[in-house]
């Protein structure tokens, strides 16, 4: 059954959604930036018990509430974790009024007509049913688009939308995110497409149901308005796909309706070794920013 205050907060509050979810392959990057190197641990457990301590930080830190955070997206070992003996999407939505998301995705298959689609799940109805146990709101996944290829991306969103059809089933709200690389030099191009894949496939999607698109920040300004504006889309969030938190906030700027949804520009400039003070006002800071962006569009 999907909680209508978190519903009416995903679908309607100014915020944006805050994506602490890097999985096995992003995680050492995450750790190296915020000044923790792979020497510090030995194995993966020790690795994720790192990050989770970093989760739990950004998550405790005073700034980091549903005022101005709409959700937070978290990695699955995450939402097994606790903060302070409290399991954390519970935490997230009765502590600091978060609405928690699931990222569902298993990675990327390798490159084939300029996309990388997702890698099979064949155990996604036993995690979806253990993300309503958990009080999950919603879920992402993530696959990628490299080129302008029509029938890779077409590709691509048939099966974003197939997988969200089956997350849909279980009363969660799917966060369907083909990303566009920032740095290929059909971008525009790529995109076009995008949005007409995107638009072909929400006919799939029951009338009486609603997904979530989380889309790169696009090269035209106002790309997917049309979506934002969608009776079947409930909120279309950007990711900063690479981009520096300035410019991904200067881009955000120029889509009307779209929120941010940012994992390294969330994280940039935070350290292991800043005292709680410093932390908290950087993190207060970058929160300001972001969510100031997020309203400008």
């Amino acid at each position: 059954m999907v909680n209508p205050q978190m519903t009416e907060q995903a679908a309607q509050k100014a915020g944006f959604v805050a994506a602490l979810d890097q999985s096995g392959g992003s995680t050492p990057k995450a750790l190296k930036l915020y000044g923790i190197d792979d020497s510090a641990w030995s194995s993966e457990d020790e690795m994720f018990g790192l990050i989770h301590e970093m989760r739990a930080r950004i998550v405790k830190s005073p700034a980091f509430t549903g005022d101005k955070v709409m959700g937070a997206i978290l990695f699955e070992r995450t939402m097994d974790g606790e903060i302070d003996g409290m399991p954390t999407a519970k935490y997230l939505w009765e502590k600091r009024g978060v609405v928690p998301f699931l990222k569902v995705d298993k990675g990327l298959a390798p490159e084939a007509d300029g996309v990388q689609l997702m890698n099979p799940m064949p155990d996604l109805d036993a995690l979806l049913e253990r993300a309503v146990a958990n009080g999950i709101f919603g879920t992402k996944m993530r696959s990628v688009i490299h080129a302008a290829n029509p029938a890779g991306i077409a590709a691509n969103v048939a099966q974003q939308f197939e997988v969200g059809l089956q997350i849909l089933s279980h009363g969660l709200v799917p966060i369907i995110e083909p990303e566009v690389t920032i740095t290929i030099a059909d971008k525009a191009e790529a995109e076009d497409l995008l949005l007409a894949e995107i638009a072909k496939q929400l006919d799939t999607v029951p009338a009486d149901k609603q997904v979530m698109l989380k889309l790169s920040l696009p090269e035209k300004a106002n790309q997917y308005k049309s979506l934002v504006e969608h009776s079947r889309v409930m909120r279309v969030v950007a990711l900063s796909g690479g981009y520096s938190r300035e410019e991904a906030n200067r881009r955000l700027c120029q889509n009307t309706g779209m929120i941010a949804s940012f994992s390294r520009a969330l994280t940039e400039g935070l350290s292991a070794n800043q005292s709680d003070s410093d932390f908290d006002t950087r993190l207060a800071g970058t929160i300001e920013s972001i969510y100031d962006a997020s309203c400008a569009g």
